[in-house]
């Protein structure tokens, strides 16, 4: 190394690291290779994400951007967590989102994760790039972090395997001891802004699907979201750490005994609650009389549409759920073949003919219903949307060669057409790379509730049994010589029972079993990672076919 500096002089070298000149990636390239981008909340998934809309929510970020600057005030001890909940549909990741902009104009971001059940990205879905997503954007947000993390990772390159406390302690908590010594750089402050742990799914370490009886059980949605709850727990406490934590959630079991006074009473900032401790009905009346502004002029309606006393109802039935806005404002700007006159007229009369209640979903869920039953067949679209949820990274066009009973039909747009106030439908041009979206989670809570959603409830394995039919019926079409599928689709077909929990030994299919090609099988079975698609000789016959169907009578 002395041969770069022969004869120089007077040299001064600030942040010198070396790096094993065998390795193909320095230290943060591998950090950014185990990054959740999508849940970064300026990331390109996130462009059409939820936002307040301009003078809405504004105490509310008001009092949350102060408590991130100015804390608890006089206090003790330093209170660094602070619990933002509300119910679905309360505006939680809009307010989230919004905060989070404001934050990085000002300087005071210092990292973001939002977490989303429905994203195609699993990072977003689960704990395993929690932690290192957060050390990447601090590496970001100083340049000393940047060189503290670095050399972190250097020194603990297996960091990446250990679990969400080792990860916190060696690549965010140690660095923030060591730049905390340096007592000539300026003072870290900021927020780091955690939204949807109540959306994360746990990560399975065995095989959940065995039968052996001494098999551990399957981890828990909330025993990981408890483990991320712990985990930035551990790091508000310690002395160096610098930034205000703001995590956003549902009510659920394992967020309210977390956050209990009972349990930590000085530890955590006082929660805010969305729709206890906010009057909602001003902001959704502004959001309102600017959206019908927009209908008003987009379509040359009279100055004396919407009819007075609209946009009070509106509110009223929104019951401080903005879901229910937005989707009511989707639903008259669709696009559809009725008049946004037509549609608004149904909607208040919907709302009149319900007996008032002191359930705050009851207009939204009988919005869900009057959108539903505006496809051509509710019940099976249903089953659509249910089916969808569950293959939730595969491309639209896959998952429709999948589900259509004719694969050059356009079912798909028949049954779905009139719901993209519920579903973000990507256009035909770009259906083989783009997936379909959902607005919000809250759908999934009605459609999974028989005591909401009624006739339109179809049972969890309805839906993986028809997940299954479609399975069987596009072997059953590769059998055909005449037909050929594209090489992207056979490869996704090889994953699709990956994506259910029904045991292939009780599963019962409507598709009739009809003997298939060796030599088509074994094009499946070639796409196949993990051997899992079980071949039977069919009795009697030297064919091989699926084991599905074979049971309950079939």
């Amino acid at each position: 190394m002395a041969r770069f500096f022969n004869r120089a002089q007077d040299i001064r070298i600030d942040n010198f690291q070396v790096f094993d000149g065998n390795s193909l990636t320095n230290p943060l390239e591998k950090l950014e290779a185990r990054v959740a981008a999508a849940a970064i909340h300026d990331s390109a998934e996130r462009c059409d994400a939820p936002k307040c809309h301009p003078e809405t929510r504004v105490a509310v970020q008001d009092d949350l951007y102060h408590w991130i600057v100015d804390g608890d005030g006089a206090s003790e001890q330093p209170r660094k967590i602070k619990w933002v909940t509300g119910p679905a549909g309360s505006g939680k990741t809009a307010v989230m989102g919004s905060l989070a902009d404001r934050c990085a104009v000002n300087g005071l971001l210092g990292a973001t994760f939002f977490f989303a059940s429905w994203s195609a990205s699993m990072g977003r879905r689960r704990k395993t790039a929690f932690v290192t997503t957060i050390a990447r954007q601090l590496a970001d947000y100083r340049e000393d972090l940047k060189s503290t993390i670095s050399a972190a990772i250097y020194k603990s390159p297996s960091v990446f395997e250990k679990n969400l406390h080792v990860q916190m302690e060696i690549l965010v908590l140690a660095p923030l001891r060591e730049v905390a010594l340096q007592s000539d750089r300026p003072r870290l402050q900021g927020a780091i802004i955690i939204d949807g742990v109540d959306e994360c799914e746990a990560e399975q370490y065995h095989d959940t699907t065995s039968t052996i009886s001494w098999t551990k059980p399957a981890r828990t949605n909330a025993q990981d979201q408890l483990e991320i709850l712990q985990v930035l727990q551990a790091a508000s406490s310690d002395p160096s750490f610098p930034f205000r934590i703001l995590i956003a959630s549902r009510p659920e079991r394992v967020f309210r005994e977390f956050f209990d006074s009972g349990n930590n009473p000085t530890f955590f900032a006082q929660k805010l609650d969305l729709h206890e401790d906010y009057n909602a009905d001003d902001d959704i009346r502004l959001f309102l009389d600017a959206q019908f502004n927009l209908l008003r002029r987009r379509y040359h309606f009279p100055p004396s549409w919407p009819p007075s006393g609209t946009i009070q109802i509106l509110v009223e039935n929104a019951s401080g759920q903005f879901i229910y806005a937005a989707t009511v404002i989707r639903f008259l700007n669709m696009g559809h073949q009725e008049s946004p006159k037509a549609l608004l007229e149904a909607i208040l009369k919907m709302g009149a003919a319900r007996k008032k209640t002191s359930n705050p979903l009851e207009q939204l869920d009988a919005l869900y219903v009057h959108i539903l039953e505006s496809s051509p067949d509710p019940p099976l679209s249903v089953r659509w949307i249910r089916a969808i949820n569950i293959l939730y990274d595969a491309s639209a066009f896959n998952i429709n060669m999948l589900l259509q009973t004719d694969p050059e039909s356009n079912e798909a747009e028949h049954l779905l057409g009139n719901l993209h106030s519920l579903i973000r439908i990507p256009p035909p041009s770009d259906q083989e790379t783009d997936q379909y979206r959902f607005y919000h989670k809250s759908l999934f809570d009605f459609l999974e509730d028989p005591d909401r959603c009624g006739k339109l409830y179809a049972e969890e394995r309805k839906i993986t049994v028809f997940i299954w039919d479609g399975f069987v019926q596009a072997c059953i079409r590769g059998c055909d010589t005449q037909f050929s599928y594209p090489e992207g689709f056979l490869e996704f077909l090889a994953y699709v029972p990956g994506y259910t929990t029904l045991n292939m030994a009780s599963a019962h299919s409507e598709a009739l079993p009809t003997p298939a090609s060796s030599d088509w099988w074994g094009v499946v079975g070639h796409h196949t990672p993990h051997g899992w698609i079980p071949l039977a000789c069919f009795p009697g016959s030297s064919h091989l076919m699926p084991l599905v169907s074979m049971q309950a009578g079939v």
